[in-house]
């Protein structure tokens, strides 16, 4: 496996807990929407400590981009990365596969789980491509909503939120049920794209069967 040691160029801060990571791109690196790859801190106690991460640019970008939520409470390698000043390294790996884009569909998201459809959306918005697409985008509170302006533009009143802490108007509340799926879903014969975490990936499969949704029409973030 090929190891490319890259600074970091620029940190944002996107939510409370979110951080935005741009980064030096090695010189024929390349990747689709959706895919992944292994990162480490490049500094003592770190290198061989290996985190998934999905890049959040388009692969046409002359930087590579991470949108990464910080776990400040674990003492990990998240809670490291939020320590981290343009100019320190990384070391990202080979690209892997995980969610691709396989047409039109609706794509349901628990918080961080939305990294995968960030480029996604991105690179279908570069093409004019976008429509005919829907965003199920579930969180605990409006805060912890990921890039919500951007998904907005891009996506219209087919950005769906649905927040299961807090009451805001505008904003469903509650859980992704079948029931909130059938008023919201015109079409369970389409493909669906689903991310999160495993406890709300488990749910949200077991409501798309009970909606008749075919196992072959879920691609899944694994």
């Amino acid at each position: 496996m090929e190891e490319h040691v890259v600074k970091i160029l620029e940190i944002d801060e996107v939510t409370h807990d979110v951080k935005r990571f741009r980064l030096e791109k090695p010189a024929g690196y390349n990747f689709i929407p959706g895919q992944a790859t292994d990162v480490s801190i490049n500094a003592p106690g770190f290198r061989d400590r290996k985190n998934p991460f999905t890049f959040t640019c388009l692969n046409s970008a002359t930087y590579l981009e991470f949108t990464i939520k910080i776990y400040s409470s674990r003492n990990g390698v998240t809670n490291e990365l939020g320590k981290l000043k343009p100019g320190d390294e990384l070391i990202v790996r080979d690209v892997w596969g995980a969610i691709s884009y396989k047409g039109k569909g609706v794509f349901i998201a628990g918080g961080a789980g939305i990294t995968p459809f960030i480029a996604i959306f991105r690179d279908l918005h570069s093409k004019n491509e976008a429509a005919g697409n829907t965003l199920v985008f579930a969180n605990k509170t409006k805060a912890d909503i990921i890039l919500e302006n951007e998904f907005r533009n891009i996506l219209g009143g087919s950005f769906i939120n649905i927040l299961s802490e807090e009451k805001r108007k505008g904003y469903f509340h509650g859980f992704i049920t079948a029931e909130f799926l059938r008023t919201r879903i015109n079409d369970f014969k389409g493909r669906f794209y689903v991310c999160g975490p495993p406890p709300m990936m488990d749910l949200v499969l077991k409501q798309l069967a009970s909606l008749g949704v075919s196992e072959n029409s879920v691609t899944l973030e694994l």
